[in-house]
């Protein structure tokens, strides 16, 4: 912070240490400034719960209500975002923007500071539209070129995902303020990944590739000197190079990444490691895929996930990032691995087709648009990923109904929940906008399950942390006791259903998932009883119950054919494919884990690979190993598919 903000904060602290001494009140033996260099000197020298007391303290020496305390608000919520308080870490940076007046240019840093914590805030949690509000409004804050290109270049970064012709803004925003300023290499290399990536995204291959290669030059080139940025855009180069057809090229740039290439120990799949099933809240499809970066700690656990490149779009892309800070490693596995190989990991990754999940939050929705229409009003369905465009229009759609008939008519509630379920909207608007729909919704009779879908999303984004499992369940949970809802079975089965989903003991889940399938006021063919028996078969199976697991699929009504779900599974016989000859070249080690069908002469059909590692160097000769396997014959009557969604792990090792 700058020294002349304190000279004001002091003197706004003189009075209250005067009127503390006419009290009786003992008198501060430190000056306001004291106080600020020691929260400083904690801060920088990491000790965060000191820091953290030291703001405190700071911030009760300040005036409520005043430019001061919300500066020490600001760098309270730094202090209290570095302790994974991310929820207060939030109330304490909005309070201090409120206090911060506008027309106050020495603020500037201040302000820049807190609307940038609240965009990491929220990038972490993979809330990408909200990062990109809190960027977009550091960017406006910010005074100098540094702070207004580190705000537009995580700005890009985030609307890359989200709305990538923002994104493209943004970067043209940061190559104009650059251009005619002295940048070292390691800037201007940030810059071309920035380019390289949202280019990847947007299926411009060659361009991206371009940049690609430019961001490895500014670093240096390919020299056996590396670190974690020289392998990140070595990385980026490589899958440009592929998906541009330069094969050469991208095993040269994925050699000098290091991936594949350990000089010591193997990097082996997490002992928790599922892809998340195809279907589910997020509508993914077999042909969708990401690349996903992440790092391993010392503990096993994952952290700094962001999605990569994606075919699917955007939400695709941080679904499959959603589903990697689940992964763990264990500390042996851990210890074998050198430090430098855990960072910046990437792993290509698909959707399983074993037990494809039913939306719950679908039916609900269909719910929502059958009472609307019953109203007279309609709530239209978008395309696929066109969440950036659809959002002008909805927001068009909302202030024309609430011009005509009011902010809380019932016309302004198919506009509402739009936005709501826009990917484009951030958490904390979406949670403003989700009460006033629900409100709504309450006051114009709105049936349970109509209603639902909103008080879901209310709780959904109450929390800056619940993308984290026990903190979303804990969430919901209140909604069982709402008798609207515990009194209605399509509602309870829901919030069950989904409460299920995020809670990590087997036990619990199944006994939430056995809630639903024996509920009676279901319908036998209801589809929240069939999402409740195949995530129950799910479950049974992977405790080692196939013969449960099986019944409770053919519960279901579904066909029963799954691999995992049979008695007697076919046997595997014999392997076919091949080391591919690029990775023997350069020395590459890796795997897959590949999924597929086996018909009842014990071929395979519909393989795919669903996890590889390195990303593409050995995707395609995974799946040739399995298309070229044989199993033994598994009879059925009508010569169909003898064994779907069986799995298998291929492991790719130079010989020696």
């Amino acid at each position: 912070m700058r020294f002349g903000n304190f000279g004001v904060l002091s003197v706004g602290v003189m009075a209250m240490t005067a009127a503390s001494a006419q009290t009786g009140a003992p008198p501060a033996t430190t000056t306001v400034q004291q106080d600020f260099d020691t929260a400083a000197a904690l801060d920088a020298k990491g000790d965060k719960p000191a820091a953290l007391a030291a703001w405190q303290k700071l911030e009760a020496r300040t005036k409520p209500g005043s430019r001061s305390r919300g500066v020490a608000l600001i760098r309270k919520s730094a202090a209290l975002f570095k302790l994974d308080r991310s929820d207060d870490a939030v109330t304490a940076a909005r309070a201090g923007l409120a206090l911060l007046p506008a027309s106050d240019a020495t603020l500037a840093e201040d302000r820049w500071r807190a609307n940038y914590n609240l965009g990491t805030i929220a990038e972490n949690a993979l809330d990408y539209a909200g990062a990109s509000d809190s960027y977009a409004s550091a960017e406006t804050a910010a005074d100098t070129p540094d702070l207004k290109v580190a705000s537009m270049l995580a700005l890009a970064n985030t609307k890359t995902f989200t709305d990538p012709a923002a994104a493209d803004a943004a970067l043209a925003r940061a190559d104009a303020l650059l251009k005619p300023l002295k940048t070292d290499g390691k800037l201007k290399a940030l810059v071309a990944r920035r380019h390289a990536i949202l280019l990847l995204n947007r299926g411009a291959y060659e361009p991206a590739r371009a940049y690609a290669v430019e961001a490895v030059k500014q670093l240096g080139g390919l020299t056996s000197q590396t670190d974690l940025t020289d392998v990140s855009a070595r990385s980026d180069a490589a899958i440009a190079s592929l998906l541009a057809g330069k094969a050469d090229d991208a095993r040269r740039y994925m050699a000098m990444t290091g991936a594949g290439r350990l000089t010591k120990g193997e990097f082996d799949p997490a002992v928790q490691m599922d892809v998340p099933p195809c279907g589910g809240e997020a509508d993914l499809r077999p042909a969708d895929m990401a690349v996903v970066e992440f790092t391993i700690g010392d503990d096993g656990v994952v952290s700094r996930v962001s999605p990569i490149y994606a075919a699917g779009g955007g939400a695709v892309a941080l679904e499959f990032a959603r589903a990697v800070r689940d992964w763990s490693w264990t500390p042996e596995q851990v210890k074998a691995l050198p430090a430098f190989f855990r960072y910046n990991v990437r792993i290509e990754m698909r959707c399983s087709t074993a037990f494809e999940r039913p939306s719950i939050t679908k039916f609900l929705d269909a719910d929502m648009a059958t009472w609307l229409e019953s109203k007279g009003l309609a709530l239209p369905t978008e395309e696929r990923g066109a969440d950036a465009v659809a959002v002008v229009r909805q927001r068009a759609a909302l202030a024309a109904a609430e011009a005509k008939s009011g902010a809380t008519s019932l016309a302004a509630l198919p506009p509402l929940y739009q936005l709501v379920n826009n990917a484009v909207v951030g958490r904390e608007e979406s949670n403003v906008l989700a009460r006033r729909a629900l409100a709504i919704a309450e006051a114009q009779g709105a049936p349970p399950t109509a209603r639902l879908p909103l008080d879901i999303s209310v709780r959904q984004t109450d929390s800056a942390d619940n993308w984290k499992n026990e903190v979303y369940a804990r969430g919901l949970t209140p909604l069982l006791s709402v008798p609207a809802y515990a009194n209605d079975p399509k509602a309870r089965s829901a919030i069950l259903l989904l409460i299920a989903e995020r809670t990590y003991s087997r036990s619990r889940r199944a006994v939430l998932l056995q809630q639903v399938a024996d509920d009676k006021g279901l319908a036998v063919n209801d589809p929240l009883r069939v999402g409740a028996l195949i995530r129950l078969a799910s479950l049974q199976q992977q405790a080692g119950e196939t013969a449960t697991a099986r019944a409770t699929f053919e519960r279901s009504g579904l066909a029963a054919n799954q691999c995992a779900i049979l008695d007697a599974p076919p046997h595997f016989l014999s392997a076919g494919g091949v080391f591919p000859n690029e990775a023997m070249a350069w020395g590459f080690e890796g795997w897959t884990k590949t999924q597929f069908d086996v018909d009842a002469n014990g071929r395979v059909l519909n393989q795919r690979a669903v996890l590889s590692y390195p990303p593409f160097v050995f995707t395609k000769a995974g799946v040739q190993t399995v298309a070229g396997a044989r199993w033994s014959k598994t009879f059925r009557p009508d010569g169909g598919v003898g064994c779907g969604g069986l799995s298998q792990q291929v492991r790719f090792k130079m010989p020696g």
